[in-house]
């Protein structure tokens, strides 16, 4: 709370330390966005939601096993929470014949509720902020350095910036199959590329992006930065090119404008701190908005328009 009032005394003057924040934010968002395209082409978004949930019992039996909380064993920990979801859930699914939303309901809610358990337990040895579990610390990113080539770079964006450039590469590698089994899973096992793979495949990007973004934003947040960017660009366009691209940008502008606000809405209420991954993820519902209205072919006001000509 002590960095965060500091960056808004600061709010006028912009700083290395802002700039860090929002290419974090930018990273996290566009790692997140990626994956997010296909889950909501699939109408798995709430996958997303169950996975970042899981993440929690990862994380704190990752820590209790090891006793340290060094970053490779939390992250092995967590990415394996996220996955174990995933199979708990089509497991549930196929084998206890119980819907999908209700399997994915049943798994995230136990997991979080055993994770929120664990960490508050965890919390008692160690100084670990079940707050900051799930809303991260992105104010915080610019103060863990390291270096390379001579040059001091956040963590965060090290690691995110790798999980955002290895997602990318399973994307382009993988287009066609994702692009197929989204759309129609049969055909793509008839064509030989195997629907469950491909199925595991993104379900897997989804957990390592989780927990890459995880000390960012948290739990709660990176839901909206999995959905929200990619269900806007739906709103503008039905190719899917275009709509990851325009993922992108949305993500890109949901972590700039979300910084932004931090520093200076709350002033206008007469508050001095928000959470900068809040409203990140408010800005992306703003953004959100403003396509759910004004799209051309399936905003409210074109919508509208269109029925008042017909009358």
């Amino acid at each position: 709370m002590k960095f965060r009032h500091l960056l808004q005394v600061n709010a006028m003057n912009w700083t290395s330390f802002d700039t860090w924040i929002v290419i974090a934010g930018s990273l996290c968002a566009l790692a997140c966005a990626l994956p997010g395209c296909f889950l909501v082409l699939r109408k798995m978004s709430m996958m997303g939601d169950a996975i970042s949930h899981a993440v929690l019992p990862g994380l704190a039996v990752a820590f209790m096993v090891t006793g340290s909380r060094t970053s490779s064993a939390m992250f092995i920990g967590a990415a394996m929470g996220g996955v174990v979801t995933s199979v708990f859930t089509q497991w549930i699914s196929k084998f206890g014949n119980v819907d999908r939303g209700a399997a994915m309901g049943i798994v995230f809610t136990t997991m979080f509720a055993l994770g929120l358990i664990l960490i508050v337990q965890a919390a008692d040895h160690v100084d670990l902020d079940p707050g900051c579990v799930l809303y991260g610390a992105i104010e915080l990113t610019p103060l863990d350095l390291v270096t390379i080539g001579g040059y001091q770079i956040p963590r965060t964006v090290i690691v995110v910036g790798a999980v955002m450039l290895l997602n990318l590469i399973v994307i382009v590698a993988f287009f066609k199959e994702l692009k197929l089994s989204a759309f129609d899973a049969p055909l793509s096992d008839t064509l030989g590329f195997s629907s469950r793979f491909l199925h595991y495949l993104l379900m897997t990007m989804v957990a390592v992006t989780t927990v890459a973004a995880f000390e960012a934003v948290g739990s709660i947040i990176v839901i909206a930065m999995l959905i929200v960017p990619p269900a806007t660009a739906l709103l503008l366009t039905r190719r899917l090119v275009l709509v990851m691209l325009l993922s992108a940008l949305v993500s890109i502008l949901a972590a700039t404008l979300g910084h932004v606000g931090a520093l200076t809405v709350p002033r206008w209420f007469g508050f001095e701190t928000t959470s900068t991954s809040g409203m990140m993820a408010t800005a992306a519902g703003f953004l959100f908005s403003l396509a759910w209205l004004f799209s051309p072919s399936d905003g409210l006001v074109a919508r509208w328009i269109g029925r008042h000509r017909d009358r």
